[in-house]
């Protein structure tokens, strides 16, 4: 048996069913479950060893970041926060307001645009304001996003990226090398890392997720352990037979080509200093 490490989980949304005080935008869908706190959230990462978290704003609270900040304040230490602002109205201001409150990336969509979607004045200087700050622009892309990303990279090269989940290579079942050759290509920008999450949902879904190891090896030669962090993607990581040990322990015990450093990087240190340390 390993021993038990703590752990950073590096990608976790929360929301509450108080739609009073925090109310969703009737644009966005919702999502099950009708709640998931960070005492329900809690019931998950604590017996598994994990003592800090990375909140991600949801997003049928759009631009409203105020429940994860709330609980950013009610748990101090215990969590940090990637917003979500919109990138036309005063973005640099909001994103160093935020960043008092414990936000230290932000989140950003391609939408339906995955080639174009950061050509264009405001999201240069959300990323200057980024590279200025140590705030890191946090990615949720497909691989049709990845040569876009790129590009931005070779504009800002100071600027801190987050890839979030594997640049969901694997989402449609299909793990192609084609996709995992331009997921690793970004490695030769050295502000960039990737968040190794999402099993349940990459490949061929189905815990212990066996069949991601080789991708994962490729993505791991790439970029080297403190480039990579892990994170479970709650509350979706939990539903329909999966479960939180089952993503943690991949990492842990189910890839035999990680050195026991190498699980240190990726299970808390990477995210350590990716969202739990900011100079202003």
């Amino acid at each position: 048996m390993h021993p038990m490490r703590t752990a950073i989980d590096a990608h976790v949304h929360v929301w509450t069913d108080d739609r009073k005080s925090y109310p969703r935008a009737a644009s966005e869908r919702d999502y099950p479950p009708a709640r998931f706190t960070p005492e329900d959230l809690f019931r998950h990462s604590q017996p598994a060893g994990v003592n800090r978290i990375v909140l991600i704003q949801m997003s049928f609270y759009r631009f409203d970041n105020r429940y994860m900040l709330d609980c950013i304040a009610k748990y101090p230490g215990v969590f940090s926060g990637v917003g979500i602002v919109d990138p036309v109205m005063s973005a640099e201001r909001t994103m160093l307001t935020l960043a008092k409150g414990g936000v230290r990336g932000f989140r950003i969509v391609p939408g339906p645009f995955p080639t174009t979607w950061l050509d264009n004045e405001p999201m240069q200087r959300m990323w200057r304001t980024a590279a200025d700050h140590r705030l890191a622009m946090c990615c949720l892309i497909g691989p049709d996003a990845i040569p876009s990303v790129a590009r931005m990279c070779q504009r800002h090269p100071e600027t801190p990226v987050v890839i979030d989940h594997l640049a969901r290579i694997g989402a449609d079942g299909f793990i192609r090398d084609a996709d995992v050759r331009e997921l690793c290509g970004l490695s030769r920008y050295s502000q960039v890392k990737v968040k190794v999450s999402a099993f349940y949902a990459l490949g061929a879904k189905k815990a212990p997720y066996g069949d991601l190891g080789p991708f994962f090896h490729r993505v791991y030669d790439a970029f080297g352990p403190r480039r990579l962090m892990w994170a479970s993607d709650c509350p979706f990581q939990v539903e329909e037979g999966h479960t939180y040990r089952d993503s943690i322990e991949l990492v842990r015990s189910g890839l035999p080509f990680l050195k026991e450093e190498d699980r240190t990087w990726i299970l808390e240190r990477t995210a350590a200093e990716t969202f739990f340390s900011y100079t202003k």
